[in-house]
């Protein structure tokens, strides 16, 4: 015969009284032994790379949407997020990204950094257009040549528009003007699908809308319009609006300084529209760099749009607001194409 297999895990008992076993077979017993972890489990605490790609491609998927959201239920839904009250001290609940969002748009920054920032200024600064300029000036263009009768694809239109209309947007003027939070006029929506949305815009008034509006404008604006017109909705809206409110208060509006993190939804228009005129103007302070360069520090941007950004400022003469946003850009540590160090290098070389 063969031998006896042995059970795993059993060993005989020695010297052990009859009922004393039967006892011990008749009862539970705990065995101090460690659990082996089961190939099951091991699934469970570990993902394969593949499956871990496709959780963040579809997360980035789920956040694109939520940043094309314009409508009333997404806004329902996230508009608690971001406080639209005008009152800081109404924010009891505001969460650790609030206060500190709200400390990058009061910099402390010292009256003597602020007078030596101001000698490398340019002494012959470049006027800041507004959306009122740009409008007069196309419409004088277009008086000139209302034979052609010829308009361009984002430019004003010369007909009249009808008294209902402009009544209905005079209205939307005087709800953007005390807006605080909540659902915004669907004919504001539709501004974005109008071709000639810039003279519907200016019936609005954008220099007396409050905070908040300018908030969810950009966001209605960076969502739906393309990227040249977006760049023209931050150049003559948002940033003279950040700009008087900076040199007003010293500091940058909780929602101003949100306008601005969406407007970087769109990083070209972004660059194009605010940084880059901001830095061509020549009268940018040494607040407005750090609050606008604190934006791109604090938010991804691509790198072929900090590349190309990089090298425009160092093509420019320098002054201390270029210097700035160099640097943020630079701390970002891209791998950057050799054409854009070399701008770099010759640019602190002179």
């Amino acid at each position: 015969m063969g031998k006896v297999k042995k059970l795993k895990g059993h060993k005989p008992a020695k010297n052990i009284a009859l009922d004393k076993q039967i006892e011990d077979e008749n009862l539970a017993k705990s065995k101090n032994r460690v659990k082996e972890r089961s190939r099951c489990d091991e699934d469970e605490a570990f993902v394969d790379s593949k499956l871990t790609q496709r959780i963040l491609i579809q997360a980035r998927r789920q956040q694109e949407e939520l940043e094309d959201e314009v409508g009333g239920d997404s806004q329902s839904r996230h508009h608690r997020a971001v406080s639209l009250g005008e009152e800081q001290s109404e924010q009891s609940d505001a969460s650790d990204v609030e206060t500190d969002t709200a400390d990058y748009g009061n910099p402390k920054i010292s009256e003597e950094d602020e007078m030596e920032l101001e000698m490398f200024m340019s002494k012959n600064p470049k006027p800041q257009l507004t959306l009122a300029d740009v409008l007069r000036e196309k419409i004088t263009e277009k008086h000139t040549e209302i034979q052609t009768q010829f308009s361009d694809n984002g430019s004003i239109q010369l007909e009249n528009i009808d008294p209902r209309v402009k009544k209905m947007y005079e209205g939307v003027r005087d709800v953007l003007a005390k807006y605080r939070s909540g659902k915004l006029p669907k004919a504001f929506k539709l501004l974005p699908k109008v071709r000639n949305w810039e003279q519907l815009l200016y019936i609005t008034d954008p220099p007396r809308w409050s905070a908040a509006t300018m908030y969810m404008a950009t966001r209605i604006f960076a969502s739906n319009l393309k990227e040249k017109m977006a760049q023209r909705f931050y150049n003559l809206v948002l940033l003279p609006r950040v700009r008087d409110d900076i040199a007003e208060y010293k500091r940058l509006n909780y929602h101003l300084y949100q306008a601005l993190r969406k407007a970087l939804f769109k990083p070209g228009a972004f660059m194009k529209g605010i940084l880059l005129p901001l830095c061509e103007s020549g009268t940018c302070t040494l607040r407005e760099a750090t609050i606008v360069g604190s934006v791109v520090a604090r938010n991804s941007v691509p790198m072929l749009h900090s590349a190309a950004t990089l090298y425009r400022l160092a093509e420019m003469d320098y002054t201390g607001a270029s210097s700035i946003f160099l640097r943020v850009l630079l701390d970002k540590k891209y791998a950057l194409p050799y054409r854009v160090i070399d701008a770099v290098v010759f640019h602190f070389l002179k």
